[in-house]
């Protein structure tokens, strides 16, 4: 056998090994994504593959917590969908429920204990997108999981300073900033550049926020 007739076949075989890898079962994918909830209880019934992936690497309970499709989220994860599996982007379903606000997806997730540690592509855990998006009922549910209050994602900020920094200090962004802080969050750590979360909402005018942080004994 030539060289190239051996090169060959190997790309050959590592596009069969991509395919097996991610596109076992379209049909539960495109059934998920699209909401379809009996057929995804079928093709469940049927022993259909819950952890395949499609060519970004995202399961069907991926393309469900992304469609915000609620019934097959929760079919998913009752049949044993793994809700820490990550695609090419970094994000789990866990990850994407917290930081989309699918409330009642998180709160089918929660008694599965999701592994808490995995990390989204900007270093975070589920909580910092969703206060940073004021999912006021997410960040609630989130709170009950034992995630970590003071996590500083990759550009150094934690919870409360992407409330400060990234939201608009209105009503739902003083809620989550509410919430984090009786729950816990130091009021007072600083992002990379030593700026705290004080100072960066009095800079930005947000008296309601900061008033909250004082109220927690930030500085």
């Amino acid at each position: 056998m030539n060289a190239g007739l051996r090169l060959l076949l190997a790309g050959f075989g590592m596009f069969l090994m991509t395919i097996s890898a991610f596109g076992a079962s379209p049909e539960l994918l495109a059934a998920a994504g699209a909401g379809r909830t009996a057929e995804v209880a079928r093709l469940i019934a049927a022993g259909a593959d819950l952890e395949t992936r499609d060519t970004q690497g995202r399961t069907a309970l991926l393309l469900a917590v992304d469609g915000n499709h609620v019934a097959v989220a929760k079919a998913l994860l009752a049949a044993g969908a793994s809700p820490n599996t990550q695609a090419a982007n970094r994000d789990t379903p866990w990850l994407l429920a917290g930081a989309s606000g699918r409330t009642e997806i998180v709160a089918a997730m929660i008694p599965l204990k999701p592994d808490l540690t995995i990390r989204n592509r900007y270093g975070g855990n589920a909580l910092i997108p969703a206060c940073e998006r004021a999912h006021v009922e997410t960040v609630r549910l989130l709170l009950t999981s034992g995630i970590d209050l003071d996590h500083v994602n990759d550009l150094g900020w934690t919870c409360l300073l992407e409330i400060v920094i990234l939201g608009d200090g209105g009503p739902r962004h003083q809620e989550v900033a509410k919430l984090v802080l009786d729950a816990g969050a130091n009021p007072s750590l600083a992002d990379k550049d030593g700026v705290s979360p004080l100072t960066h909402a009095r800079q930005r005018g947000q008296r309601a926020v900061a008033a909250l942080i004082e109220q927690a004994g930030g500085r």
